[in-house]
């Protein structure tokens, strides 16, 4: 059975920390759930990690359900949040429902997540109130990092840090599920934490949250362009990985590999055969 919305309110409620990651593909996804993680984001941030694009805007909705299709195959236990990209639920709640319906009876997952506080929370409402949970999402909003200025923290200012504070209220109001919080100043997200019943769940907003989430391509020390300060390396997957193609180019070109191992054979009878005929 997949973990459910209850369940992870429930883990706030008796103060257990949640652990969460993002996958974006069928054996990545496969191998988080086995290690029992109960909530997985197929993030937009796949436009970075893994199309090599600059920012998350190009993400289309088409990827984004490719992606989450593949994540909920490889999984049986974790709760699967779609992430909906750029202009998806932007224009109207009736858009924000029917792209929000898409990840839920075309990709399978059993939540979607949404950018924004106060501006989305109708469209949080209207989503919610259709039956499909919804996850927000506060601080540092990548689809809104031109108008950010960049990757910055949010909430450094008393003024912008009751913004926020509104916004995750809102959010609440609205039905939200849980909120991430994200690149918000440790004390901030503390706060926030306390004002609402449903989970935090941070991305270098400090331990404060009621949990974390990680992009599985920064702990795995997979993704080289740059490491953010919020991520954790705990180990260096590139590094293995370029030693091992390494390797491998080296023994085809020596003859090393494959070996009788690595080949298949006829039966000796049928070899024999076969030579008589090709002479």
């Amino acid at each position: 059975m997949r973990v459910t919305i209850n369940q992870v309110k429930g883990m706030k409620k008796k103060g257990e920390k949640i652990a969460m990651l993002t996958a974006y593909d069928y054996s990545t996804a496969k191998i988080i759930d086995e290690a029992d993680i109960p909530l997985i984001l197929v993030g937009d941030s796949l436009g970075m990690v893994v199309l090599g694009y600059e920012t998350t805007i190009p993400v289309t909705i088409e990827e984004m359900i490719h992606h989450t299709k593949a994540v909920v195959r490889g999984t049986k236990r974790s709760l699967i949040v779609g992430d909906m990209p750029f202009m998806t639920y932007h224009l109207s709640a009736e858009d924000a429902l029917r792209n929000a319906a898409r990840f839920i009876q075309e990709a399978g997952c059993q939540a979607v997540k949404l950018e924004g506080g106060v501006t989305v929370a109708e469209k949080v409402r209207r989503v919610v109130d259709c039956g499909i949970p919804v996850m927000g999402h506060i601080g540092l909003t990548p689809q809104s990092i031109h108008q950010l200025g960049g990757f910055k923290v949010q909430g450094k200012t008393p003024e912008a840090a009751i913004k926020l504070i509104k916004d995750a209220r809102a959010l609440e109001e609205a039905g939200a599920f849980a909120i991430v919080l994200e690149t918000v100043p440790a004390q901030l997200a503390s706060l926030i934490t306390q004002k609402v019943d449903v989970p935090t769940i941070g991305i270098g907003a400090g331990i404060g949250c009621d949990g974390q989430i990680q992009i599985i391509n920064d702990i795995l020390g997979l993704f080289t362009d740059f490491v953010p300060k919020h991520a954790k390396q705990y180990t260096k997957l590139a590094e293995i990985i370029h030693n091992v193609v390494s390797e491998y180019a080296s023994e085809v070109k020596s003859g090393g590999f494959p070996t009788d191992q690595n080949s298949f054979f006829l039966d000796e009878s049928v070899a024999a055969e076969l030579s008589k005929l090709t002479k």
